[in-house]
């Protein structure tokens, strides 16, 4: 597990969310994509982005990295996004696409060791860091295999080490995002990433993540965030957000809702 040592902020209080949206919009092409988004993300949260194709999940999570420029306003750690320097805000914020178009013949470690740029640290310091972050990403074994070779699944685990190590660092509040992490993914590994992520969490760390399946969105979620059509429809705990009329009426499908032995709902 990487250390991390609390850093205060004067303008952060514990209730500050991590990350604030407030009547966020977005129009491309004279189309609307996204329409008064209203959200925030607390430390120790994770919160799970799901409805159907189109609902603009993907819309909504570009806009908070950064890819879009919505109207509205986002809010990381108590200040506004253009108040940030990028490199400062890198040390605090990382994003999990979810496809890499990364082509040069990197090691996997190589891979990994890009995630420690923004913090200017030498190889001493990092070296520990990228073993660590690989080891909790599973892939400490692919550490000298040339990246282009890998699989889809194996490459979406050395991305996940990466950003799990930009977030080593001095600094206590964080924000992760993460789009269809587990779309690559086999049963044990989709869990064993969202266990990491759910860990990470647990460390004064928000996690915002777009998932298809809607039990792992339930297992992992503190927070289900249900969109259609471009704005919040729902927004909650699993058992308040994925009721049967949700699931009937904005994924068209006739669900039985049934408990884990854990608490959380399953849906068949």
């Amino acid at each position: 597990m990487v250390t991390v040592k609390t850093k205060t902020r004067p303008w952060l209080s514990m209730n500050t969310p991590l990350l604030e949206i407030t009547e966020l919009s977005l129009t491309l092409q004279k189309r609307t994509l996204l329409h008064n988004i209203n959200l925030q993300l607390h430390a120790g949260q994770v919160t799970a982005l799901i409805g159907a194709n189109g609902a603009g999940k993907s819309s909504l999570f570009k806009c908070v990295a950064g890819e879009h420029a919505p109207s509205g306003e986002v809010r990381f750690f108590g200040r506004a996004r253009n108040l940030w320097c990028r490199q400062a805000l890198a040390r605090q914020l990382a994003v999990l696409p979810q496809q890499s178009s990364l082509q040069f013949p990197f090691l996997a470690r190589e891979v990994v060791s890009l995630g420690r740029i923004p913090h200017a640290t030498g190889e001493c310091e990092n070296l520990p860091i990228i073993e660590q972050c690989m080891r909790q990403a599973q892939v400490w074994h692919l550490r000298d295999a040339p990246y282009p070779r890998l699989s889809g699944g194996e490459k979406q685990r050395v991305h996940f080490a990466r950003v799990l190590a930009q977030l080593a660092g001095p600094t206590a509040q964080r924000i992760l995002l993460l789009d269809e992490p587990t779309s690559a993914l086999d049963l044990g590994q989709q869990h064993g990433l969202l266990s990491e992520a759910r860990r990470l969490a647990s460390q004064s760390c928000a996690v915002l993540i777009i998932v298809h399946d809607l039990n792992l969105a339930a297992r992992y979620g503190d927070q289900l965030v249900l969109l259609d059509a471009g704005q919040i429809v729902s927004l909650g705990t699993a058992e308040q957000v994925l009721t049967t009329a949700n699931i009937a009426q904005y994924f068209g499908y006739q669900a039985q809702l049934l408990h884990s032995p854990h608490g959380h709902p399953v849906l068949v």
